[in-house]
């Protein structure tokens, strides 16, 4: 009687091949999304002062006076709590009496 031999499977040097692959593949991709972090954060501080800037808009034409400052908007329910810091949390948004909106940083606001 002959033994049959069972040959399914990975050898373990084809496992290492795989792994080598794949964290060249990592090594590569890892640093690229890392360095793309700081514009994606800058980029989504625009669209939220261009947002803020809209319920400004929106609050001046329903109320006949722009806001004395953010957390009036977020009081008469224009924004969410969270509209207050950019992505990333480095930067804030400030919202001036005349209606103007900008971006500071977060350690600069007093």
């Amino acid at each position: 009687m002959k033994k049959i031999k069972n040959e399914n499977g990975f050898t373990l040097i084809e496992m290492m091949i795989v792994m080598l692959v794949i964290s060249v593949l990592l090594a590569i991709t890892i640093p690229n999304l890392t360095s793309r972090n700081e514009a994606i954060n800058k980029k989504g501080c625009g669209a939220l002062v261009k947002v803020v800037e809209a319920q400004v808009q929106a609050y001046q034409l329903e109320r006949g006076a722009y806001p004395q400052d953010l957390n009036t908007l977020i009081q008469a329910k224009y924004l969410n709590p969270e509209a207050g810091v950019c992505p990333g949390g480095k930067k804030q948004i400030i919202v001036n009496s005349d209606g103007t909106v900008s971006e500071v940083a977060i350690s600069t606001v007093q």
